[in-house]
Order: structure tokens, then sequence, then C-alpha cells
């Protein structure tokens, strides 16, 4: 047995999951720290406050966000013997799916994190760095589903599939936000994409601070990149999916598992195992989930993907995501 091993074999002893981990103050913690390592919640494309935290609390599999339809009708000239015609505001209903995630991890699998000064602490941002991740693969399922509704596709998409991405393509796609392009906030792309835009010299790189990741921006504003936003074809004549996000276009909102955070032990196989259960909603502002096609109490991404699960309820407009489709 090599000293390494030995090693490793006696800081197991010593510190093990079960005593390090306060399940609340971890979740807690995990929550905090998945926001704050989001690039999704940093750009201000996803919004989240304490309605919607309770809303993913309330309970149920589909949480409803009522909201006033906008007022319409022309105005009238008054006369002095006719009485003005009374319309009405009508109230209508946007549909949050509840997405119920859980992940576990063995003691081996977080062997380099319990080597650290803070074993809590080194863990807890493993975990979180995992939960930013899954939040962009949702987002992406959730983009496939939104995009392949009819009356999104017609109004909130720019095919400009023969041609390749430019300034002025990108221009013309955030027009379809018309007066809320000014709310433009962020960029989701592939890789590829970035790589292009940055040729032309498109993309920008904003040092935040010592220590900090260069922030990547495409006029003007964060760009996420993303090897999971879809394309067809293959090179040299793919076809990508870009997309443009105005402000608080998707809905955050955390609930709560009813054991969020669970220590066990596998005393025959000798590991510490850790729980983590999520509940929350991230959500398309102005497109209902309809959950007509849901085989279980949650949807899964491939469920998430389902134009048969999503119906618009916004205007076009106020439907806060753009998508082109291009070539690079």
């Amino acid at each position: 047995m090599t000293n390494e091993i030995k090693m490793s074999l006696q800081l197991f002893a010593k510190t093990k999951i079960e005593n390090v981990i306060v399940p609340d103050v971890f979740n807690d913690y995990v929550v905090e720290q998945t926001a704050k390592k989001s690039a999704l919640y940093q750009s201000g494309i996803i919004e989240n406050n304490p309605q919607f935290d309770a809303l993913a609390a309330s309970g149920g599999r589909l949480l409803n966000m009522p909201f006033w339809a906008d007022l319409d009708g022309d105005d009238e000239v008054l006369k002095d013997d006719d009485a003005l015609d009374v319309d009405k505001i009508e109230g209508k209903k946007d549909v949050a799916a509840l997405l119920m995630r859980g992940k576990a991890w063995s003691v081996n699998d977080l062997a380099e994190a319990l080597s650290g000064d803070d074993p809590m602490g080194a863990i807890a941002d493993l975990v979180a760095n995992y939960w930013q991740r899954r939040w962009q693969k949702i987002l992406v399922s959730t983009l496939k589903g939104v995009f392949s509704e009819s009356t999104v596709a017609d109004h909130n998409n720019l095919d400009e599939s023969s041609n390749e991405i430019d300034g002025e393509m990108a221009l013309d796609g955030v027009q379809l936000l018309g007066e809320n392009k000014d709310r433009l906030t962020g960029w989701m792309m592939h890789s590829a994409v970035e790589n292009k835009l940055a040729k032309n010299d498109l993309i920008d790189y904003i040092q935040p601070s010592e220590g900090n990741p260069l922030v990547r921006t495409f006029m003007g504003k964060p760009v996420i990149v993303d090897d999971d936003c879809p394309y067809t074809g293959s090179s040299p004549d793919r076809v990508f999916q870009t997309f443009a996000f105005g402000e608080g276009a998707i809905a955050l909102g955390e609930g709560g598992a009813k054991v969020p955070t669970e220590v066990d032990r596998d005393s025959l196989a000798g590991d510490d195992i850790l729980i983590n259960r999520r509940h929350f909603i991230l959500h398309p502002r102005g497109v209902k989930f309809t959950d007509d096609d849901v085989s279980d109490e949650s949807p899964t991404n491939t469920e998430l993907e389902n134009a048969d699960n999503w119906e618009r309820v916004y205007e076009p407009q106020n439907v806060r995501i753009v998508r082109i489709e291009h070539k690079i």
C-alpha cells in the first residue's frame, strides 16, 4: 500500500461527510452559492424573488402565475349625448412546472474536496457548481420545447439558416422584441458561434476583478457559452441556434424538498453518501407549461423539450426570448 493511499484512508477515518454536514446550513449554502456562481443569474437572464420562492414551495406539480392582460381597444370621442363603451380587464394565467430533482454522491467522488481545510464548504461548492450546470441544461431543454411551440416560433424566431451570423443579423433578431429590445440582458450561444464572433472582433472581454474569470460580451451584453445549444447538420453546414434574453425572461423560484439534504452510511461498502434534493421552478415567463405529455410527478428534460407541453400566453414581444437560426 502506497503512502498516498494510507494518507487517504487516514483522512477518511478522521473526516466523514456525516461529521461535517449540517443539513440545514448546507442546503442554504448550496442554494445561495448556486445563484452566486450561475452566469444565468449574474447576467439577469433569470430573476429570483420571494414571490417565485413562495410559488415553488406552495405544493402541486403545476404552479399558477396569474397576470392581467394589457388594456386594448381604440379610444372614443367624447359626446354629450352618448356614453362611453365599457371594456373589461382580462385576467389570464401563466403556469410553471415544479421541477423536482435530486442527486447523490459517495465520499469517493468528493475525496478531493475532503482534503481541504473547510470540508463542508468545499463539498458545498462542488454541489453548487453541479446545480448551476444543471440549470443551464434544463434551460436549453426548455428552450427546445418552447421554440417548438408554433406561436413562439412564428413570432420570436429569426430564421437566417442560410446565412452566417453577424452584427446586423443579431440586431434584426433583437428587433423581434420591439420596444422591449432595450431590456436585452444576455446571450446564450454555442462555443463555435462565440469563436466565430470573436474572429470578427464582435466579442469583447471584460476583467471584473483580479482572480475572477473574464466576462465575454456581445453587443455590450454578457455571453453564456454552452455547447448544449442546439444545432442541426454537420460541419461546415451546421445551423446553430443562438438565444437573446430580456431581463428576467426566466423566473427562478426555490421551494423546499421535504428532506433537502441528508447523509447516509453504507457500512458494508464503507462509504458516506450525500443526498441533495431540490424543488424549484425555472420557467420562461409568458409560455405556460400545459403538462399534456408528462408521465411522472415532475417533467424530465426530454419532456421539457416536447412542444405539446407548452403554450404561449403573453403577447409575443412580452416573451423576452428570441432565437436566431444561422450558420457560422
